[in-house]
């Protein structure tokens, strides 16, 4: 891994602005970051996910969505767009693993930067089965 790079999901970074099961671990993986310890590599899609997951979550406002896109966008987390190569191997890990493009696009990311994923999806982790590659955040340390 370079730097310590990584690729992390919407599902872990969600866990940044939340209190829920494994917001520990995520918040480890962006102090981290923060620290300059490892690199956070995400797909375009990522602010999408995140702010739409949140949305829904009930427990944010107009505002306070605002407030973490203008977070996410202070994070200068390090972004891919989903085009040639990645999005090739997006599509195909998508239809050969039984998962949304949007999921397939971080695990394409990872496999394409030869690191990790985390994640705090277990369905994603079930159907991709491959340890080395998705990793559950609970996994996370430092």
């Amino acid at each position: 891994m370079e730097r310590g790079k990584v690729v992390a999901d919407a599902s872990v970074i969600v866990k940044w602005f939340v209190e829920e099961e494994h917001s520990r671990e995520a918040r480890l993986l962006r102090d981290a970051y923060a620290e300059g310890v490892l690199d956070i590599a995400v797909p375009t899609l990522l602010p999408y996910e995140v702010l739409n997951a949140l949305k829904y979550s009930g427990g944010f406002g107009e505002e306070e969505l605002k407030e973490v896109a203008k977070t996410l966008d202070e994070f200068q987390l390090t972004y891919y767009e989903l085009t040639g190569r990645l999005a090739e191997l997006a599509v195909e890990i998508a239809m050969r693993k039984g998962v949304t493009v949007y999921d397939a696009s971080y695990v394409a990311l990872a496999k394409l930067l030869n690191t990790v994923i985390y994640t705090a999806d277990t369905k994603l982790i079930q159907k991709i089965r491959d340890p080395g590659l998705v990793k559950h955040i609970a996994e996370f340390k430092v």
